[in-house]
């Protein structure tokens, strides 16, 4: 796979990327009285502040419990790890709660991969698309955006990611129904270990 093993940087979606999805968006909108093709977040940002806030209190406890309760997706704690070891910046960036991010690291096994402040969750900064928490990571690590790439399963990963200029790399996402929008699009983290392993070897 061209270029991934040049990749030291690497910040992962979260939700559907390093886990198995088990949000049901549809379900929540309904519980929060949002028009089925609103984005969520995007709606509760438009809301009078004491009204967001009982739903940003809905929302927030609804996640812990899926947090609580996730899984690794395939290939990913395994991924995650082997990039450790090699030395690579690791990064999560994710429109849930940062606070909510640790506990599903923990949950899935690679809390102990990830820096503090190299968890960007909503409230850190403006959520995907928008790439302000890739640009941050760029900061933070004095990193060359070309030489970043941004995994995730979803569009908002891969706008983002263009936005801020790094590589994007698609997983979990059958079908690839955003063609031209990803560098790289393989079935799972698994898979992603493998390009970056093989590479590497016969580099």
């Amino acid at each position: 796979m061209s270029g991934l093993p040049a990749i030291r940087h690497w910040v992962f979606d979260m939700d559907g990327t390093l886990t198995v999805a088990v949000h049901d968006f549809q379900r929540i909108k309904r519980e929060l009285a949002i028009p089925p093709d609103d984005d969520i977040l995007s709606h509760l940002a438009a809301l009078p502040a004491e009204v967001a806030a009982a739903k940003h209190d809905w929302l927030l406890a609804h996640e812990r419990t899926l947090a609580e309760q996730a899984q690794a997706a395939p290939g990913a704690v395994a991924l995650v790890r082997a990039l450790h070891a090699a030395g690579c910046r690791l990064g999560i960036l994710t429109r849930n709660a940062r606070e909510l991010a640790q506990v599903t690291l923990q949950a899935i096994g690679v809390g102990d991969m990830f820096a503090p402040d190299d968890i960007i969750g909503r409230d850190e900064a403006e959520p995907k698309p928008s790439p302000a928490g890739l640009d941050y990571f760029v900061d933070r690590w004095q990193a060359v955006p070309a030489r970043m790439v941004m995994v995730g399963d979803h569009r908002f990963d891969l706008e983002c990611g263009r936005a801020a200029g790094t590589r994007t790399l698609l997983v979990n996402t059958p079908g690839n129904p955003w063609p031209g929008m990803a560098c790289w699009h393989l079935a799972d983290c698994g898979q992603v270990q493998a390009a970056w392993e093989g590479k590497q070897m016969s580099a």
